[in-house]
C-alpha cells in the first residue's frame, strides 16, 4: 500500500483524514454535499499511515450518522472489479469497519451490504468478523453455504478451511455453523475445528531456534544465518546468550561487540546492554561510528533499553550529536531525565520537528517527555505537532502533553478532542475540557450514552457529569 496523500490541515478533507475533532465540527457546518464528498474520500482512500493501529472507523461512522449519509459509494467501492485484482485488506478494511459500526447504530442498509460482501467479496473474513459482533443468528446461518463454497472439498481446500477457522478473529459464526442442522455444513466445520486445534498444538510443541545446550559461538552463527536470509534474529539470540553464556565467555562477547560480523555484533551489543555491562556504552559509541546500518540500528536500540544512571549521564553528552545516537540520547532524556534536562529535551523536540517534520517517529517519545517534565516552553511546538501530524496517535500524545504544559488547553484543543478519532484522546478531553461551552456538555452526554464508546472514555465522562458534578456542568 502506498503512503496516503494527506491534504493540508486547514482544509475539511485534511481535518477528516487526520481524524481531528475539528473535522467533525467543520463537516457539520459545511454544505452537506461537500462534507459527504470529503467523508467518502476518506473511507474509500484510507488516510492512515498505519491502518492496523490508528482508529478511524467509529469516527467516520458517527459522521455518517450525523450527516444521514448514503452508502452507495461505499457499496460501489466494495463490489468494484478491483476487489478481485487487489486483495490487500487495506483497500476494503476501513469501509467494512465503518459499515460494522453503522450496523450497530441500527443502519439496516449497512448490515445488508456487509452480508452481501461476506458472501461474495474478497475480504469476506473481515466482513464476517464485523457481522459476528452485530448480526443475528439467522443472518449468520444464511452465510454458511456461500462461505464454505469458497473452499474446495479436496485435501488442499479442507486445509485452507481449517486455517480459516483457526485464524478467525471472531469464532461465533463457525460455532453456529458447527451446530447447523445441515449435515454437509456442520460436518465440514467440526472437522475443520478439530484440525485447527491440532495444528495449534503442533506449533506449540515444535521446538525451534537455539537451546541452552548451545555455545556462545553457535548463537552468534544462528544470528548471522538470520541476517543472511533477511531475518532479524539478534534480539532472540541475545536472550539465548543469557542462558548460554557464563562469566568466562565475557571476553568473547566483548570482542564480538567490538569487531564481529553483523549477526554477532548486534547480538553481543543487545546482550551487554541488557546485562548492564560497564563496557556497553563505549561499545555502542564505537558501533555507531564504524558499524553497518544494521549494527548502528541495533546499537541505538540497545542503548535506549538501558536504564542506568551512567547511560543517562552519557545521553547528556551525546544529545547534541547529529546522528541516530544523538536522537536516541534525546529520547532517553525524555524518558528518564530530570528537570535539569528540560532544555535538552526541548532542543531535541524542536530539532526533530525542524529536521524531519511533524510526523517523525522520534517525536512520539519526545512529546511524551515534554509532558512528563512539564516543559511549558514546549507548548508552541506541541500545538504545531497537534495541528499538522497525520498520525492520530501522535496527536493524542501531543494532547496529553499539552494538558500538562499549556494553560489554554482546557478551553482550546481539549474541546475539539471530544470528537477525536482516538479513544485515548477523547478520554483526555473528557477529563480536561472546559464545560462552559454548551457543545462540550452535549458531547459529554452523548459519549456517556453511546454503547459504542470505550469504557475508559465513559468513566472519564461520568467523572465530569456525575451527581457530584452537576453544579460544575451548569457553570457553577
Amino acid at each position: 500500500m502506498f503512503d496516503p496523500v494527506i491534504a493540508p490541515s486547514g482544509t475539511l478533507l485534511g481535518l477528516l483524514q487526520r481524524g481531528r475533532g475539528d473535522g467533525t465540527l467543520h463537516a457539520l457546518t459545511a454544505p452537506r454535499a461537500d462534507a459527504l464528498a470529503a467523508l467518502n474520500h476518506c473511507v474509500l482512500h484510507d488516510p492512515r499511515h498505519d491502518w492496523q493501529v490508528e482508529n478511524r472507523s467509529l469516527y467516520y461512522a458517527r459522521l455518517y450518522v450525523d450527516l444521514h449519509g448514503e452508502l452507495d459509494q461505499i457499496e460501489a467501492h466494495l463490489f468494484d472489479a478491483e476487489d478481485v485484482l487487489d486483495t490487500d485488506e487495506s483497500r476494503t478494511g476501513l469501509a467494512l469497519a465503518v459499515l460494522g459500526h453503522l450496523a450497530s447504530y441500527g443502519r439496516r442498509d449497512a448490515l445488508e451490504v456487509l452480508r452481501r460482501y461476506a458472501a461474495t467479496g474478497t475480504s469476506w473474513a473481515w466482513a464476517l468478523d464485523e457481522l459476528a459482533l452485530r448480526d443475528e443468528d439467522a443472518g449468520l446461518r444464511a452465510l454458511a453455504a456461500p462461505v464454505l463454497a469458497r473452499f474446495g472439498t479436496d485435501a488442499e481446500g479442507e486445509a485452507e478451511l481449517a486455517a480459516a477457522v483457526r485464524d478467525a478473529f471472531e469464532p461465533r459464526p463457525w460455532r453456529l455453523w458447527a451446530d447447523d442442522p445441515r449435515e454437509s455444513i456442520s460436518t465440514r466445520v467440526r472437522a475443520a475445528q478439530e484440525t485447527g486445534c491440532f495444528d495449534r498444538w503442533q506449533r506449540q510443541m515444535r521446538p525451534s531456534g537455539p537451546r541452552p545446550g548451545w555455545s556462545v559461538q553457535a548463537v552468534f552463527e544462528w544470528a548471522q544465518q538470520g541476517i543472511d536470509r533477511g531475518a532479524v534474529l539478534h534480539v532472540p539470540a541475545a536472550r539465548c546468550l543469557t542462558a548460554v553464556a557464563g562469566p568466562e565467555d565475557r571476553p568473547e562477547i566483548l570482542e564480538a561487540a567490538r569487531s564481529g560480523g553483523d549477526g554477532a555484533r548486534c547480538t553481543a551489543l543487545r546482550y551487554l546492554a541488557d546485562s548492564n555491562d560497564p563496557d556497553t556504552l563505549d561499545l555502542v559509541e564505537g558501533a555507531v561510528t564504524d558499524g553497518t546500518t544494521a549494527v548502528v540500528e541495533a546499537a541505538v536500540d540497545a542503548f535506549e533499553r538501558m536504564r542506568s544512571i551512567a547511560a543517562v549521564d552519557r545521553a547528556r553528552g551525546w544529545v547534541h550529536r547529529p546522528d541516530p545516537l544523538g536522537a536516541a540520547a534525546g529520547r532517553m532524556l525524555a524518558c528518564l531525565g530530570g528537570t535539569r534536562d528540560s532544555d535538552l529535551v526541548l532542543g531535541a523536540l524542536r530539532e526533530a520537528v525542524r529536521g524531519e517534520g511533524p510526523d517523525a517517529q522520534t517525536l512520539w517519545t519526545l512529546v511524551d517527555g515534554a509532558g512528563r517534565l512539564g516543559i511549558v516552553c514546549a507548548a508552541p511546538v506541541l500545538r504545531h505537532i497537534y495541528r499538522e501530524t497525520a498520525s492520530s496517535h501522535l496527536r493524542g500524545r501531543a494532547a496529553r502533553a499539552l494538558a500538562a504544559t499549556d494553560p489554554s488547553f482546557a478551553a482550546g484543543f481539549a474541546v475539539e478532542c471530544l470528537w477525536d478519532c482516538e479513544e485515548t484522546t477523547r478520554e483526555v478531553a473528557a477529563r480536561h475540557a472546559e464545560t462552559g461551552d454548551a457543545r462540550v456538555v452535549d458531547q459529554l452526554r452523548r459519549l456517556a450514552a453511546d454503547p459504542a464508546e470505550e469504557a475508559e472514555v465513559q468513566t472519564a465522562v461520568r467523572s465530569r457529569i456525575g451527581p457530584d458534578s452537576t453544579r460544575r456542568m451548569n457553570g457553577g
